[in-house]
C-alpha cells in the first residue's frame, strides 16, 4: 500500500486516536500519583528527620549549659562594681533561656544550676566562694534557680508539641499513602512491592520482604493490630529499646479473618519508631489484604 494512504488511515481512526488519549491520560494521571505519593513519604520521613536533629542538639546542649554561664559570668565580673546584682540574675535567665530551648530538660536544669553557682561564685559575698552571706542574694539566687526551670519546662513542653504534630503528619501522610496505593490500580504484586517500599521508609527498616500463605513461621517477634509488638510471649518495649533486632518482625497480611501472608521486617540495632508510625505499618498490610481479597 502506498505510504501516502496509510498514515491518514490510522490518523483518522476514532478508536485509535481515542486509545492514544487515554494512553496519554493514564500516563500522566500516574505520574502525578507518583509525586504525591512521594511527596507523602517525604513527610513520613520528615518527623524521624526531626527526631534526629533534636538529639544531636540535646548532646550540644548539654556542653552549653555548662560553658555558657561561666562565661557569661566571667565577662561580667569586671563590670561587678557597677551592675546591681539582679541585673546579672536577668541576664543569665536569658542564658538558660538560650540553653533550654536549643536543648532538653537535662540541659535546661544543668545550665540553671550552672548559672546559680556562677552567680554565687563571682556576684555575692564573699566572692569566689560557694556561700551567700546576705538574705537579698539568697533571694534572688532562689528566683535564678526557680526561673531556669519554669523556662526549662515551658521549653520542653513546647518541643513535646511539635513533636506531636510532626508524629500527627506522618500517620496521616502514611494512611493517605496507603490508600492511594490502592487506587491507583494495578496488580497485587505491583502493590505487595510498593507496601514494602513504603513500610522500609516509615519503620526506618534494612529490609522487608512479603511471605505468601504463612504465619509464625520461625517464631519472630509479630507486630500486632494495636501498633505493639510481641514477642517470647511479652509486649516489647519499643519506646526504650527500639525495635527488635535479633530476630525478624512479622507483620501479618489478612482480610476479614483470612490470612493472606505476612511481610517479614528486619531492624538495625537501636532503630526507633513510634507507636504512629507502627500503626501506619498495620494500615499499609491492611491495603494488600483488602487488595488480595
Amino acid at each position: 500500500m502506498p505510504e501516502g494512504l496509510d498514515q491518514p488511515a490510522f490518523d483518522g481512526c476514532p478508536l485509535l486516536a481515542g486509545s492514544r488519549h487515554a494512553a496519554r491520560a493514564a500516563r500522566g494521571a500516574g505520574i502525578a500519583a507518583e509525586n504525591d505519593m512521594a511527596s507523602r513519604r517525604a513527610v513520613v520521613r520528615e518527623y524521624g528527620r526531626v527526631v534526629a536533629t533534636w538529639r544531636g542538639r540535646d548532646r550540644l546542649a548539654v556542653g552549653f549549659a555548662i560553658v555558657a554561664p561561666f562565661v557569661v559570668s566571667t565577662m561580667l565580673v569586671p563590670l561587678r562594681a557597677r551592675i546591681e546584682n539582679t541585673h546579672v540574675a536577668l541576664l543569665l535567665v536569658v542564658v538558660v533561656v538560650a540553653v533550654a530551648a536549643f536543648g532538653n530538660r537535662p540541659a535546661g536544669y544543668l545550665a540553671a544550676l550552672s548559672a546559680g553557682v556562677w552567680f554565687d561564685f563571682y556576684f555575692t559575698e564573699p566572692y569566689q566562694r560557694l556561700t551567700i552571706g546576705d538574705r537579698s542574694d539568697v533571694e534572688t539566687f532562689v528566683l535564678l534557680m526557680a526561673v531556669g526551670v519554669a523556662v526549662t519546662e515551658l521549653a520542653v513542653w513546647g518541643r513535646r508539641q511539635e513533636a506531636i504534630a510532626h508524629r500527627e503528619a506522618g500517620y496521616l501522610a502514611g494512611i493517605q499513602a496507603a490508600a492511594d496505593a490502592g487506587a491507583t490500580g494495578g496488580s497485587p504484586q505491583d502493590l505487595i512491592r510498593q507496601v514494602s517500599d513504603r513500610l522500609l521508609d516509615t519503620l526506618h527498616l534494612s529490609s522487608a520482604r512479603y511471605q505468601s500463605g504463612v504465619a509464625g513461621l520461625g517464631g519472630p517477634a509479630r507486630l500486632r493490630r494495636d501498633g505493639q509488638i510481641l514477642w517470647k510471649g511479652s509486649v516489647w518495649d519499643v519506646d526504650r529499646n527500639g525495635l527488635p533486632s535479633d530476630t525478624d518482625i512479622e507483620l501479618l497480611v489478612e482480610n476479614a479473618g483470612r490470612l493472606h501472608g505476612r511481610y517479614l521486617l528486619k531492624a538495625a540495632p537501636g532503630t526507633s519508631a513510634p507507636l504512629s508510625d507502627r500503626r501506619v505499618a498495620v494500615t499499609l498490610a491492611d491495603q494488600v489484604g483488602a487488595a488480595l481479597g
